[in-house]
């Protein structure tokens, strides 16, 4: 093993969580608006543990019910892949998602969407070839 490299038995992205103040609404928003499918939705001690993913995914998205103090309307930094950007975008603009207004197109064509809490995901076309 070279010098710079570091053994992990780290072999993937699970979850990544997403700060939300009303979970059903969320819930509506991630699976009918962008279609994504409900994984899971279960108690966690006194808590309510909602997963959602894209069909086929091995990575889902958490929508973490945040207390009060928790700041929403945050960049999640969560991109999710599509293999047509502008339709994905003309149609979410039609069903009155806040969609930027342009879609960005170097490197590959993107946009932001805002979810009902105004957290901030990124719709991502996936490069030819890959």
């Amino acid at each position: 093993m070279a010098a710079n490299q570091t053994a992990t038995r780290i072999t993937g992205v699970q979850t990544v969580g997403i700060p939300v103040r009303d979970q059903d609404r969320s819930l509506a928003f991630y699976t009918e608006t962008l279609g994504l499918e409900k994984r899971l939705d279960t108690m966690v001690g006194r808590e309510r543990w909602i997963e959602v993913a894209p069909p086929g995914s091995a990575t889902t998205i958490a929508l973490v019910r945040g207390p009060d103090q928790v700041r929403m309307g945050i960049d999640t930094q969560v991109r999710l892949m599509t293999d047509d950007a502008v339709a994905v975008h003309a149609d979410l603009r039609a069903r009155g998602v806040d969609v930027d207004d342009q879609i960005l197109r170097d490197p590959a064509p993107r946009f932001t969407l805002r979810d009902p809490d105004r957290n901030r995901v990124m719709i991502v076309e996936r490069p030819q070839g890959r």
